[in-house]
């Protein structure tokens, strides 16, 4: 035992010490405070006696692999909503999905008072189509109580062969009893840019995610609607139900409509969290009108681009207040092959607004309209979360068929947004006369 122990105690170690080498960058020599002087050991023995009463206490024989990993799970978890362990499986399938390519049901879930809840659904999923809503709280999945269970461990029961069924037992404000989705599970190959021409004049850009291709995709789209329309008059652009991803892709999409001036910063505890970018000249696009609408599902490097062009002035933002994740997560690879998401920093727009836990309000406020068919479901945001950090300031491209230009009519958001483009110059003169 007393070696267990001892291997135990060094194998933490290691690991604090890859996670504080890791987030530095660079080993950073200097004084050391009277807190990191304090002996390492006294609060060390406290885990390593935990672990050692379980193994010669509990039930059943538990993988000393696995009381470690738990632990490790529970100090991050207990950190922010964000912050998370992913053993070598999870780490692998994280990296997959920021490439736009996994198996599964296509939503994107958060914990909201130990609650596992819907963020949003990701468009053209089978989750979508089947009507799961942002807001929906998941109560079952296969008919397995969701009650202290992770979000990892959701997330893997919800992934699963193609063609393979997935029944999810959602809890939705309003309706009298649990409703239970079977959704049959797909590739989930997400198009993260979908665009079309309204109106002969006017583009209209809807981005899902942002991944590796966002900018290179978007960047195509507007190119294809400025051929069909010679000049584009206006563009809307609809980040709705956006759930964020990657914060390079956030800084190069706000870049295409930026020619100069601070986009977005990051302020952290270290020098290496505390960055700034900034927009270049070089294939900055046309400065025609922009309208972005989001909504309650529009989060992380969906509020950093509407942030960034509502600040500089360079767009009009419509719709509902966003979901407020102002937070930015480092992926530390861990020497086993599993991962640590670690909350690292918050990020600011350009006039120095935090996100964090308030959003982006919108420069007018106009909420989807439903259908008498939708029901009415719980909308969450950032500030909802347990433990959420403080904010810090103490369609295919070309597809203009009937259905989907009926659909955009239907749509009050994006017809606000195109009758806006189309007086633009009057309805700004209306703005600055009432602010």
């Amino acid at each position: 035992m007393k070696l267990f122990l001892n291997y135990l105690r060094n194998t933490l170690l290691v690991a604090i010490a890859l996670i504080i080498a890791l987030n530095m960058g660079a080993l950073i020599s200097g004084p050391i405070s009277a807190k990191q002087s304090d002996d390492p050991y006294k609060n060390l023995k406290v885990l390593v006696d935990a672990i050692s009463i379980v193994q010669k206490n509990y039930v059943e024989d538990v993988e000393k692999k696995e009381l470690i990993y738990g632990a490790i799970n529970g100090m991050l978890s207990s950190l922010d909503p964000h912050s998370s362990f992913m053993p070598p499986e999870s780490f692998k399938e994280m990296q997959v999905e920021t490439k736009g390519k996994f198996g599964g049901v296509g939503i994107e879930i958060t914990m909201k008072e130990g609650v596992l809840t819907v963020v949003s659904p990701i468009e053209d999923t089978p989750a979508f189509r089947a009507g799961i809503s942002a807001g929906d709280i998941i109560i079952k999945i296969d008919n397995v109580p969701t009650k202290g269970m992770t979000i990892l461990d959701a997330v893997k029961r919800m992934r699963g062969k193609k063609n393979t069924k997935v029944v999810l037992t959602i809890y939705r404000e309003g309706e009298p009893e649990p409703i239970d989705f079977p959704i049959v599970r797909a590739i989930i190959k997400i198009k993260s840019v979908k665009s079309e021409v309204l109106d002969d004049s006017y583009g209209y850009v809807k981005v899902t995610q942002f991944q590796e291709r966002t900018t290179g995709d978007l960047k195509k789209a507007l190119n294809q609607i400025e051929k069909k329309t010679e000049k584009i008059k206006g563009l809307i652009l609809d980040l709705r139900n956006n759930p964020g991803g990657l914060l390079d892709q956030a800084v190069k999409v706000s870049d295409l409509f930026l020619s100069a001036g601070l986009i977005v910063y990051t302020d952290g505890r270290m020098e290496a969290q505390k960055m700034k970018f900034y927009a270049t000249e070089a294939g900055t696009e046309p400065k025609y009108p922009i309208v972005v609408i989001v909504n309650a599902g529009s989060a992380s490097a969906s509020e950093i681009v509407a942030g960034a062009l509502q600040d500089t002035g360079r767009g009009l933002i419509l719709g509902t207040k966003t979901f407020g994740k102002g937070s930015v997560q480092t992926i530390l690879p861990m020497e086993d092959g599993s991962g640590i998401r670690i909350t690292t920093a918050r990020y600011y727009t350009p006039n120095g607004r935090s996100i964090q836990a308030e959003g982006i309000t919108p420069d007018l406020i106009i909420d989807k309209m439903e259908s008498p068919v939708e029901k009415k479901h719980l909308v969450i945001r950032e500030k909802d979360l347990k433990n959420h950090m403080k904010n810090g300031n103490d369609k295919e491209n070309g597809d203009n068929n009937k259905e989907n230009e009926s659909k955009k009519q239907s749509d009050n958001q994006i017809k606000s947004a195109l009758d806006i483009l189309k007086s633009w110059e009057i309805f700004m003169k209306g703005m600055q006369r009432t602010s």
